[in-house]
This record gives C-alpha cells, structure tokens and sequence, in this order.
C-alpha cells in the first residue's frame, strides 16, 4: 500500500491526478510506473479505482501495487468485492488506513486463474463502457434534436422542419387548449381498506412517474376496488404531468391505472392532438415553469397556473411526424439501457460467483 501526495507544487503536465472521486487533472510527474488499484484514505472508501501508469494520487488516494504471484487487474476486481464500509475507522468521515487495509483478508487463486478471470472481466468492463458511451450521446443527440424540432422561446417556428410544413405554429393558453383534471384519493391515506386486496389496481403517485416518459413497471401502491370509486381512473394512452415536489415529470400511461391528487391528468382536447407530441410540449414547458413555482422544499404548481400556460402547437401532420421521430429515439435509448442494466447486472452476478 503507498500514500499518496500533495501535487500543488508540481507544474501542468500529461501525467493524471487522481482523487477519490476520480481523475482531476494533469501535471507533470508520477508516483508509479507500473499499474495499481486505488482506494480512499478518507472521504469516498469504497470506489476503487483502476489506475493505469504512469499517475499520481493525492493523499487522500492510496494506491496498491501487485507483488509477485499478483495480477493487478485481479487485486482490482478482489478489491470490488470487499465491503469496504465494514472497515471504516472513523465516526465522522470515513476514513481507511494502510494497516487495516494490508490485514484484510482474502482467498487467491493461482497467477494463471488470476488472468483468465481478470481478462474476462476487463473485456466485460469495456463493453459496458461502450453502451455508456452510447447511452450518453444518444441522449445528448435527444437534447440537441429538441432544441431544433421545436420553437426556441417566443419563437413560432422551429429551426429544422418536415418537408411540406412551413406555416407558424399556433400559440394558445393550455386551459384553452386542452381538458384537464388532478387525480384524487380517499382520506385519510393511511387506511388500511384503501389498498391491496382483489380487483386492486396499479395507484399512480409522483414516485411511479419515470423519467423516460412512461410509468414504472410496476407503482408503489395499488388502491384497493373499494377506494376506486373515489378515485380518478386513467387510460392507457393519456398524458399525465407531476405537479408536487418533483413538477413536471411527463408519462404517457402504458397500462390503465388511478392517479393520486399530485398528478394532472390529460383527458381530451379541443384540437386534434397527437398523445406523444403533446407530452413532449408538456415537458419543456414545466421544464421553464416549474422553476417559478411557489413553495419551499415542497413545490407545487396549481391547476389555476396551468390554465394560463402558453403552448405552441402545429397542425395534426406535423405533431405525428415529430412524435413519433421521438418515441422511435426514446425506443432506442430504453434498448440500450435494457442492455447496459443487463450487462450490470451479469458483471454483478460473476463477481458473486467468481469469488470467494
């Protein structure tokens, strides 16, 4: 185990710095030649990192070194595996010392084991880091499309449009536009009769409204068939919006459920509307709105101040081809999430069975 140091007195360099939380900057000398795994000393205890050479560490940094008969990328993974909070020495920031750590103890296999099961799990670290990458910039290229597929702020035309549409997007009042109501839910909340049972139905609270423009598989509660009745049921296919502590969290509801008082529900319109289009004018807007929404820790956005939203709508045609341009992308970044939590979740399960 060595410490690391202070690097202020150092100058701009292509060596990397590390800290506990990762790579900080670049100077111009190192403290190992050779490969290591680092672990906080203090702060962040249990996020070891993988140091490539040359590097320095500052001194809240260890990095451990391999000794003979050790593969480093190995000592890596033992290191993932350790529950380092068990260690912890501190009652204030959590802290490590090099003894405690050189004292835990471990089963190794021999350096030839080491290496197939090291390369196994870089090879699988690196195809994680792929659809990372991908995730990321197909989100970032969600972003950018955003902003040229619908009109920048008193704007009533986007910058990039369908061929065929040229004429200005209509500007009106949301209470104008559409019809709307807030869920509702029997009082007091905590009775017990109100939930589960037979015939009980998923109960939408903000918690089970995603960031992906959907529901979560499953809600946290579901309302029991006697609390139904006094409740608000919603559709499959209609655009919900949070207005309490997290405002302006958008769905459209895959699967029929009842929504608590915290949610607006979309129920028609007075102009054809496209769902999918409108939870996305729905989104951007609560995205400017909420940020003057009155209230302290908890905020809250009344169906008053809803009415008098201004939105800018184009004709039916043109609402689908953007609507449905975005549920295709918002498809192929859920895909590669499915595949990025999958490949987690096997890189979880080898290195519970991998080791002892």
């Amino acid at each position: 185990m060595n410490s690391g140091r202070d690097y202020k007195q150092l100058n701009s360099g292509n060596i990397p710095v590390y800290g506990t939380g990762g790579y900080m900057l670049s100077v111009n000398d190192k403290l190992s030649d050779t490969d290591a795994v680092g672990i906080g000393r203090k702060g962040t205890i249990d996020k070891p990192l993988y140091l490539k050479a040359p590097f320095w560490t500052v001194d809240t940094l260890f990095y451990c070194t391999s000794k003979e008969n050790s593969d480093v990328k190995f000592i890596y993974l033992l290191f993932q595996i350790i529950n380092w909070k068990r260690y912890d020495e501190s009652t204030g920031v959590p802290s490590l010392s090099k003894n405690t750590i050189s004292n835990i103890k471990t089963y190794v296999p021999k350096i030839k084991e080491q290496d197939y099961i090291s390369k196994l799990f870089f090879s699988l670290d690196n195809t994680l880091q792929l659809h990372e990458r991908k995730c990321e910039e197909l989100t970032l290229i969600k972003k950018a499309l955003l902003q040229k597929l619908f009109p920048k702020k008193d704007k009533d035309r986007p910058e990039v449009r369908y061929k065929n549409f040229s004429d200005a997007w209509e500007q009106r009042k949301l209470g104008e536009y559409a019809n709307y109501r807030r869920g509702s839910f029997p009082q007091p909340y905590g009775k017990k009769e109100w939930y589960g049972g037979h015939s009980a139905m998923p109960f939408v609270q903000v918690v089970d409204v995603d960031d992906n423009l959907k529901l979560v598989n499953d809600t946290k509660q579901k309302i029991s068939k006697l609390a139904q009745p006094k409740s608000v049921f919603v559709p499959a296919g209609k655009v919900i919006v949070t207005l309490q502590g997290s405002i302006g969290r958008v769905a459209v509801t895959q699967y029929p459920a009842y929504a608590d008082r915290t949610i607006m529900i979309f129920e028609n319109y007075k102009f054809p509307t496209y769902e999918y289009f409108w939870a996305y004018v729905i989104k951007q807007k609560f995205e400017i709105e909420k940020l003057k929404a009155p209230g302290g820790t908890i905020k809250t956005i009344t169906k008053e101040a809803l009415s008098n939203f201004k939105v800018f709508m184009p004709i039916y045609e043109e609402q689908k081809k953007v609507g449905d341009f975005f549920q295709q992308l918002d498809s192929l970044i859920a895909l590669h999430q499915r595949k990025l939590e999958k490949l987690k979740q096997l890189k979880k399960f080898l290195l519970q069975n991998m080791f002892i």
